[in-house]
């Protein structure tokens, strides 16, 4: 939990012109600043910013707030990610209020963050020099500029194969980040083995967990990561992250089944 007073100093230490000028360009008219709102289409200037009131308001559409609102309502960020955002600008560090509980869970969902990162960096370094997961993409109409938007990888198809970027590979952490799986004879192995990695992201574009796709004919043709401690199937959005800009300048979302469909 983050402290009240710490929000309020957090405000008090920005400038709402700077903070929204990161995002919107801005033009001095008297003691304000105006544009053109980015939250409706207009043509005319009617978003204003008074930064004697440390305060943003569009006479248009009605939208307003202080710059931590601002943050949250461009970027679509929730508001502990806006609150990170905005302390990051001004060289703030956030202090949190936890209990002990809060402590282990916290340091548990960091270390599963650092294990799929590692992760994700492998795929990548993987599909460079995978001539057949380059192929399958190609065909699939994807170039190597997309493919690195999206942080798309490769996982080849030894059994385990990861153990080469994961040393410890026999961490249990492995097992709740869904990377790999235990069977009945307590042997591991990679869950995922032959296929394009599509890396799912949260909010803050931090890998949170993995789809894939076999190249060939294998079954099943997409298999997804379990849900984990940071993985919430029914919570994520895949591609948001690559799409948010676009969703907010057109101001409409168009929802498809499949990853590559997003693509």
């Amino acid at each position: 939990m983050i402290p009240r007073d710490f929000i309020q100093t957090l405000l008090g230490r920005v400038d709402i012109v700077d903070t929204v000028e990161r995002y919107v360009p801005l033009k001095k008219t008297g003691s304000n600043f105006v544009a053109r709102c980015p939250f409706h289409s207009e043509k005319t200037p009617s978003f204003s910013v008074n930064p004697a009131k440390q305060f943003y308001y569009c006479f248009g559409c009605g939208a307003s707030g202080t710059a931590l609102g601002f943050i949250m309502e461009y970027t679509g960020a929730n508001f502990v990610d806006a609150v990170h955002e905005l302390a990051q600008q001004v060289g703030l560090d956030v202090p949190v209020e936890h209990t002990a509980g809060q402590v282990a869970r916290t340091e548990a969902r960091l270390d599963l963050g650092d294990v799929l990162r590692r992760a994700a960096d492998f795929y990548r370094a993987q599909l460079k020099v995978s001539e057949s997961a380059i192929q399958y993409l190609k065909r699939r109409g994807l170039t190597g500029a997309i493919a690195a938007r999206f942080g798309l990888g490769y996982a080849p198809e030894g059994w385990r194969s990861l153990a080469a970027a994961l040393p410890d590979y026999d961490s249990r952490q492995l097992v709740e980040a869904g990377l790999v799986i235990d069977n009945d004879e307590g042997k591991r192995y990679d869950r995922f083995r032959g296929r394009v990695m599509f890396p799912i992201l949260d909010s803050r574009g931090e890998v949170i967990g993995f789809g894939g796709r076999v190249i060939g004919t294998g079954e099943p043709k997409y298999l997804n990561s379990p849900e984990t401690p940071l993985f919430e199937k029914g919570r994520e959005l895949y591609g948001l992250t690559q799409a948010r800009r676009a969703i907010r300048d057109q101001h409409r979302v168009i929802v498809v089944e499949g990853y590559m469909d997003v693509i």
